[in-house]
């Protein structure tokens, strides 16, 4: 999945419901923050690795139990985690949902292109369309919202 539409996602899930948007955000964009620059200066072989790893779920319960932010960054952490795990079932690469697992399990036959080549990938694939799908679905609410005056400034980020 492309990074701007985990941002968008979690904005979404921010806005319907009681989690903090801006925390929601914060913790789904952390696995590529964590992953992207890793695997591009060679420390790991694979664009999902530490970030993307659920055996980090030590780290996020207590995050989760820590307030009403570590909640939402945990969630938006988990949320990045099963996108990207539905993107590569839906592309036909099942198998390397296995990234959840890493480093206990490591896929067979990963991907591991960097964001560049993967995005040149990625267009016109099935998952590709769902993402678009969403956005335009998102952008037809918004914009439905905005005339119907139900878009505020009084929206709470934090």
């Amino acid at each position: 999945m492309l990074f701007p539409t985990h941002l968008l996602v979690a904005a979404v899930v921010g806005r319907v419901s009681g989690l903090a948007p801006l925390w929601l955000v914060v913790g789904t964009a952390v696995p590529d923050v964590v992953d992207k620059p890793l695997a591009t200066l060679g420390v790991t072989s694979l664009f999902h690795s530490v970030g993307h790893s659920a055996l980090l779920l030590v780290v996020a319960v207590p995050l989760a139990l820590s307030g009403r932010a570590g909640l939402s960054a945990a969630v938006g952490w988990a949320l990045h985690l099963a996108l990207d795990a539905v993107h590569v079932v839906v592309n036909g690469r099942a198998g390397d949902a296995v990234f959840l697992l890493w480093p206990a399990v490591v896929p067979a036959d990963p991907l591991a292109l960097p964001p560049g080549p993967f995005f040149l990938y990625y267009l016109w694939s099935p998952a590709f369309f769902l993402e678009v799908a969403f956005w335009l679905a998102t952008a037809a609410l918004a914009i439905r919202q905005w005339r119907a005056g139900e878009v505020s400034a009084e929206t709470e980020w934090l």
